[in-house]
């Protein structure tokens, strides 16, 4: 997007994070010109969930091809499939070569969002007790924002040292320990098959058995790291190719596709000797139905003498260790809780107040729900990043369509000299409406298996039911008329009207329930 005409007008932004999403808004802001704007990061470095995930084997589970942004491609991964210190680099690298780190302030966690209707802006009150006041709010706080803390009894009683995989514990040595890791998805996938190698003894307490397929992950030859610094267009092909992969197989519409998966899935769970351990390991649920998972190490880490497999619910957390139904107390000194993210929150993260005293808990009171996944009806110039129902894909290509779509609506304020701009409720309810429907027709979404996509009312909040370049399409679609807007009013203190012809009525949710 070209840069807006003059910038007579420089808004306050304040963007909240300083993950992915939050740095690749900062670069197109200052290739657009804009300079007034700020990055509220609650933690002392910048890479959101890459900084805050440092688990042992923590990795991407997209092809390093398509984890970079078009406008900075990396060209030397060292594998096909990057792990988190390669990310890390690779998002510092992006803060440091675009000038972003004097826009960032570290240690400011954003609790609270206020929009203040007679002065046309948002105040964020810090955990610090500070305050910051700014024009147009991004928030990039995405899905993996806040930790999934189970409830399971007794959990304050033990006695041994108890941490969360995403904010691991590596000052404690796990050599010689008895370990019990509760959860067996995303994060347990990759670090249990290397803790194993270190604990005396792994319990692993599984609810659900995932799918896990093998993925080409050998990494690349000294050969083929300098063809692709030596060919400028080596590393854009291999991306164009992984896109179109991923691009016709995110939908889990083709039976075919499901098929073969499930079949790979099958075939890999053949490498677990024990029959008994293998039997736990085989899913129930299709393919898709939860998030893939892929793994060259998980499955062969059960036949693995130290690594026990235990389906038997959890009782309690007692002083010693973990008591499952069935009366059997395993005893360990170290409890690792593998059990993710509260990933359906979004903005509901943070107490968020917009206009007319709206909260966003009632906003949201059927599940988290946006225009385009990137702004809500009755939250005027905040805009979303990984927002509602745009997981799926590469989200650093989502990401980027995002973005791009936010920097429109931002250029519109300042060229138009608007107060505020706010999506109306019936656009948003009518396209949530045919977001609903469409994931209402897949299958695999639609079947009784656990999972983070859905909210507490059963909504799937999460998931993106379309292609990305369905997203891109139309993310890049001109609408102004979707939006109420006000035009600037010098006065102090004057509230601002929205123009005629655009309905007021605030919290119109969807007009039907997911199936």
């Amino acid at each position: 997007m070209p840069p807006t005409r003059g910038l007579a007008r420089k808004p306050r932004i304040a963007i909240i994070g300083a993950g992915p999403g939050a740095l690749c808004m900062g670069v197109r802001l200052r290739q657009a010109g804009f300079e007034d704007f700020v990055l509220l990061e609650k933690g002392d470095g910048v890479g959101g969930t890459w900084h805050h995930n440092r688990y042992p084997g923590c990795a991407c589970d997209i092809q390093s091809a398509l984890y970079s942004f078009s406008f900075e491609i990396k060209k030397d991964w060292t594998r096909p499939y990057a792990s988190q210190p390669e990310i890390l680099r690779y998002m510092e690298d992006l803060a440091r070569k675009y000038d972003l780190l004097r826009h960032v302030r570290f240690g400011a966690e954003v609790t609270r969002a206020t929009w203040d209707e007679s002065r046309s802006c948002w105040t964020l009150a810090l955990a610090s007790g500070d305050h910051v006041e700014a024009e147009i709010v991004v928030s990039a706080l995405g899905m993996f924002n806040e930790l999934a803390m189970p409830d399971l009894p007794g959990l304050s009683d033990f006695a041994g040292t108890c941490f969360h995989s995403a904010r691991w514990r590596w000052d404690h040595d796990l050599a010689g320990r008895r370990v019990a890791v509760v959860g067996s998805a995303a994060s347990a996938v990759q670090f249990v098959p290397e803790i194993a190698k270190q604990a005396g003894r792994l319990f692993l307490f599984q609810r659900t058995a995932n799918w896990i397929l093998p993925k080409q992950d050998t990494p690349y030859t000294p050969e083929e790291l300098e063809h692709r610094r030596s060919h400028p267009t080596a590393a854009l092909e291999e991306r164009d190719e992984v896109y179109r992969r991923v691009d016709g197989g995110m939908t889990f519409s083709d039976p075919k596709l499901v098929a073969e998966c499930e079949a790979a899935g099958l075939a890999a769970l053949e490498v677990v000797r024990d029959p008994g351990t293998r039997a736990k390991l085989r899913p129930t649920h299709a393919w898709g139905c939860k998030r893939p998972l892929y793994s060259n190490d998980y499955l062969p880490a059960f036949n693995r003498p130290e690594l026990e497999l235990v389906t038997e619910p959890i009782e309690r957390i007692t002083r010693e260790g973990v008591l499952t139904r069935d009366g059997a107390l395993r005893a360990c000194d170290t409890l690792i809780l593998a059990t993710g993210f509260a990933a359906n929150k979004y903005l509901s993260a943070i107490d968020a107040t917009g206009r007319d005293g709206i909260h966003i808990g009632e906003a949201w009171r059927d599940g988290a729900q946006a225009y385009l996944g990137v702004t809500t009806a009755g939250f005027p110039n905040l805009f979303m990043l990984y927002g509602p129902n745009t997981n799926n894909g590469s989200i650093l290509t989502m990401i980027e369509y995002q973005v791009d779509y936010v920097l429109r609506q931002i250029a519109r304020i300042v060229d138009e000299d608007l107060a505020w701009l706010d999506v109306r409720p019936d656009v948003m309810a009518r396209y949530n409406d045919e977001i609903q429907q469409a994931i209402a027709e897949v299958r695999v979404w639609n079947e009784a298996c656990n999972g983070y996509y859905r909210s507490g009312t059963g909504r799937v909040v999460t998931q993106w039911p379309h292609s990305m370049s369905a997203f891109r399409e139309r993310a890049h679609k001109p609408d102004p008329e979707a939006y109420e807007t006000a035009p600037r009013n010098e006065q102090p203190g004057a509230v601002q009207k929205p123009k005629p012809g655009g309905p007021t009525r605030r919290n119109a949710g969807p007009t039907r329930e997911t199936p």
